[in-house]
């Protein structure tokens, strides 16, 4: 059985996993700092990490795990039918210049908030954020429902709305209403996309999609699943998706090589 290493952060999804991974007999450890004590975690058991991007900075140092995620071109590479907007990666230094409106935001970490800017010169200035600052830059778009996916090997393996009329999906009672239809329409073009093979994807990823208004439904993002937020995701369905991406260095296919992301 593999072992759960968590994030030293008590969120509701942290915890959530931690008891789905404990029903079916996996080992957990919780770490007590942004450090992997020595001697802890055996190197030679299966390691599933589920934490912040910063810890898995520090992990794929101390461990022999590679962790699968998206690279920071994903979007702006997506065949646009997909995407059904313009977007492209660029640095902030660049977006600084911007003069009409634009939706920009951190392409590597959340360093600052992601939103529609009237202009670039309402952005960060150079210090603490340098130039170099990777970013995204996109049209900006009214969305009028928000999903995440866990997806495994192109398979959806548990999904949840996150984000509807500009607020969070969830109800005062903690529920996360998923309108049948609105979820048939929705699988169906996550369903294409995951079988359109021009579109390529790590074996193990959340996929975010919704609805521009005017527009139809979309790509809005893919992230790292061993980063992402589960929402109302069913927990349980989540482990074989953090599982699969976390990798065995020693057995890194070529396949798998090409979604591991270098981190500073």
């Amino acid at each position: 059985m593999p072992t759960l290493l968590l994030t030293p952060r008590y969120t509701d999804d942290s915890i959530a996993i931690l008891i789905a991974a404990q029903s079916v007999g996996w080992a957990t450890l919780r770490l007590y700092g942004w450090r992997v004590p020595p001697g802890e975690i055996d190197p030679q058991e299966e390691i599933v990490f589920y934490g912040e991007p910063l810890l898995a900075a520090t992990l794929a140092e101390a461990l022999p795990v590679a962790l699968l995620e998206p690279p920071l071109d994903w979007l702006p590479s997506l065949p646009a039918e997909y995407r059904k907007r313009d977007v492209r990666l660029t640095t902030l230094g660049e977006a600084r210049a911007i003069t009409t409106p634009a939706f920009i935001k951190p392409a590597d970490d959340k360093c600052f908030a992601a939103r529609v800017y009237s202009s670039g010169a309402e952005l960060p200035q150079e210090t603490p954020l340098p130039d170099e600052t990777p970013t995204l830059v996109a049209e900006p778009v009214d969305w009028r429902v928000e999903y995440r996916c866990f997806v495994l090997e192109r398979t959806v393996a548990t999904l949840s709305p996150y984000w509807r009329a500009g607020a969070l999906a969830q109800t005062e009672d903690g529920a996360w209403p998923t309108p049948d239809d609105e979820r048939t329409e929705m699988l169906s073009f996550v369903e294409t996309l995951l079988a359109d093979r021009r579109v390529k994807l790590p074996s193990a990823v959340a996929l975010d999609v919704g609805i521009i208004v005017e527009r139809g439904w979309a790509v809005v993002e893919a992230n790292a699943a061993w980063g992402s937020g589960l929402y109302g995701c069913d927990p349980l369905a989540t482990l074989p998706v953090l599982q699969r991406a976390c990798v065995r260095r020693a057995t890194l296919a070529s396949e798998d090589a090409q979604w591991v992301v270098a981190r500073a």
